[in-house]
């Protein structure tokens, strides 16, 4: 079994991510390739701190009980699914500390990403593909960009509200484009098994 994480890549309290992940999860669940599992890890209920570890995640020596948990969840997986919103041109922070508490449980595995934004997500996503190649991550072609004018339904809502994020309600070409990656993903997950089982051993 090939199991896949879908990560939120946002905390705040009105936030687009939630919803979107739901999306990909339910989605995922039906068209995922034969012997993968998808399960959601939302980065809201691991309540990490900026990161506090007194040393790198390179040497995976972690003094808190947050990161051990935050270790052990990420390191159960073969590969990841990022749904990251954009945030000024770039990753939003929790994402990025969130990414940067570890190092071996992100190698020879690989990733995928479903953005959203007014420019579809897709600064964050150049950013979190540099990121990746440092992380030993492979990062697939194959994208989700969603936006927020298109792909969320504000009919009914009053959009002076700053809390106001709209019904999302993504294009139907979504679902293929998500069936694309998590094939890439799956494939490439499954492909470096034997790495990862070859680095374990060393």
């Amino acid at each position: 079994m090939t199991r896949i994480a879908i990560i939120t890549g946002s905390t705040r309290t009105y936030r687009r991510g939630k919803a979107v992940a739901d999306w990909a999860l339910e989605t995922a669940r039906q068209i995922a390739p034969e012997g993968v599992e998808v399960e959601l890890v939302d980065l809201a209920d691991f309540d990490l701190p900026v990161l506090d570890e007194p040393a790198s995640g390179a040497w995976g020596i972690y003094a808190h009980e947050h990161t051990k948990r935050w270790s052990e969840a990420i390191a159960s997986y073969d590969g990841y699914v990022f749904v990251t919103p954009e945030y000024n041109h770039g990753v939003p922070g929790p994402l990025k500390n969130a990414i940067d508490f570890l190092y071996s449980e992100w190698n020879h595995k690989a990733a995928g990403f479903v953005s959203y934004g007014v420019n579809g997500g897709v600064r964050a996503v150049e950013q979190l593909r540099q990121i990746a190649a440092e992380l030993k991550l492979a990062d697939v072609s194959a994208q989700v960009a969603l936006n927020t004018f298109t792909d969320f339904d504000y009919h009914g809502i009053d959009i002076t509200e700053p809390t106001v994020t709209g019904r999302f309600a993504p294009a139907e070409r979504h679902a293929g484009d998500l069936a694309n990656l998590l094939e890439e993903v799956a494939l490439w997950s499954r492909a470096l098994a034997p790495v990862r089982a070859q680095t374990a051993d060393t």
